[in-house]
This record gives structure tokens, C-alpha cells and sequence, in this order.
């Protein structure tokens, strides 16, 4: 991945998570024994950068600040099929005051290869999120009074709706950190050559070649 900068996708992840047939099968810090020939990676904007973005803009971040993991729910929303990658949206949640609502969806709205703008903000049923107090992955909530959970898209969950008969990703908040910076990709402002790619933290998978 030269667009990245000096990257080794085999090595230079924090943990990995690798998966055969839909089943997490180990979690090494280093895949290079697991690489072969046919194996593809790719990298995707991670809402790291944009979590960088708010903090920069003074827009607080409470799992940051309570030094918890962003909590993640499965939704009822439906992703659009590609061939044989499918299955339900799962998001992420960040909770504001109203005022700071806005300026996160502003800001955020402006890396559109980091995640981008929220899918939904607001009454978290209206997805098919029946619980905001339980969520799925991650931390614990803390939604005080007066603040409006936003929702961000995810990717994973559809490539282990899909189980293919191997693949690597990344360990959840164990991502690939890459010599691009972050304001490289505010506006979608980033070279064609760099354009497949994503930013500074970036989730990573590797797959198989389809035959």
C-alpha cells in the first residue's frame, strides 16, 4: 500500500482478527506466516480521523474522555447487496449537547472518506435499536440529560454476514495507523492514486482473490 506511506499490512496493525469460515479462528500481532499469494487488502476510513476532527474543533467525545470504547449497535436498517456481501447496518453512537450535535455533523460531514456525516441522529428506534442502554459491542453509554445520540455506519458486519472461507481484519480498536494525515481527506480532497485507499487510522481486511 505505497499511498499509505511505509506500510506493512502483515506486521503493522496492533492485532488482528482471522476468521475461517464466518469463525474467528485466532488473534495474532503479526499475519505474515497467514499471507499468501491470493490475498487482496484493503483499507477503509476509520472514525478515528473524524474523532480527531471534533476534538480539534473543542467538540467533546465522552467515551474519550471516560477512556471507554464507542459503543456499537446492530440496526434493522438493511444494507444494498453486492453479489454476496449483505446483511443488516450496525453503527456506532457518539452523544452531544444539541449545539454540539450540529457542529459534529457539520464537521464530520466534511470527510466524506472517513465515515462522513451520521446515518441518524435521534430516537434510536427509528433504526431498529431497541435499547440504547445495551448495545452490542463496545462500552457502556452515558446519554445525560438534553443530548441527542448521532449514528455512524460500520463496515464489518457484512463480510461476516457474507463468511467467506478465510479472511484478516483488524481487531476492533486496533487499527492501521498510515502516514497520511488527516486533513489530506477533509472534502474528499486526496489524489486519485490515494483515492481507493483511506487516511491516517484506517480499519484494514485481507481476503481472498474470488476465482
Amino acid at each position: 500500500m505505497p499511498s499509505l506511506g511505509d506500510v506493512d499490512v502483515r506486521r503493522d496493525l496492533p492485532r488482528y482478527r482471522v476468521f475461517r469460515d464466518g469463525a474467528v479462528e485466532s488473534e495474532p500481532t503479526d499475519i505474515t506466516d497467514l499471507w499468501r499469494d491470493d490475498l487482496v487488502a484493503f483499507a477503509l476510513g476509520c472514525s478515528y480521523s473524524f474523532e480527531a476532527a471534533l476534538l480539534d474543533a473543542g467538540v467533546p467525545i465522552r467515551h474519550i474522555e471516560q477512556g471507554k470504547k464507542v459503543c456499537t449497535y446492530r440496526t434493522a436498517l438493511e444494507t444494498v447487496p453486492t453479489g454476496r456481501l449483505h446483511g443488516h447496518m450496525v453503527v456506532s453512537m457518539r452523544n452531544f449537547t444539541v449545539p454540539n450535535a450540529i457542529r459534529a455533523i457539520e464537521i464530520t460531514s466534511r470527510f466524506p472518506r472517513v465515515h462522513g456525516a451520521p446515518i441518524h441522529f435521534g430516537d434510536p428506534a427509528a433504526i431498529g435499536i431497541a435499547d440504547i442502554d445495551s448495545p452490542e459491542y463496545g462500552g457502556e453509554p452515558d446519554i445525560r440529560s438534553g443530548e441527542v445520540p448521532l449514528f455512524w455506519v460500520t463496515p464489518q458486519a457484512v463480510i461476516e454476514a457474507a463468511r467467506p472461507p478465510f479472511y484478516i481484519t483488524h481487531k476492533a480498536g486496533h487499527m492501521l495507523v498510515t502516514d497520511r494525515l488527516n486533513k489530506e481527506f477533509r472534502d474528499g480532497r486526496c489524489s486519485h492514486r490515494a483515492s481507493t485507499i483511506l487516511r491516517h487510522n484506517r480499519a484494514a481486511t485481507f481476503g481472498a482473490r474470488p476465482s
